[in-house]
């Protein structure tokens, strides 16, 4: 049950990525969608959907290596240095 939870919580930011490449891309291809008056303003949202969704997928991985121990030291907690090098 926890491995889908967690699996429902990363299709979240998942999808809001691709939402955001798409919004990107439909702007290349010079299509507007309705909500937005503006094509820079189409791309500038789906730049901060993806990145949105990059960054929370990212701290996701991050978070659940660290405690795992399967990070290299620069991105260990400073606690967790000081423990390895006893």
């Amino acid at each position: 049950m926890n491995r889908i939870v967690a699996l429902v919580i990363l299709l979240i930011p998942g999808i809001i990525a691709a939402i955001g490449v798409k919004l990107m891309r439909d702007m290349v291809f010079n299509i507007l969608h309705n909500p937005f008056p503006f094509l820079w303003l189409q791309f500038l949202i789906g730049l901060l959907m993806f990145l949105a969704g990059l960054w929370f997928i990212a701290g996701f991985i991050l978070h659940r290596d660290r405690k795992r121990n399967k990070v290299q030291p620069r991105f260990q907690t400073e606690n967790k240095k000081e423990e390895n090098k006893k």
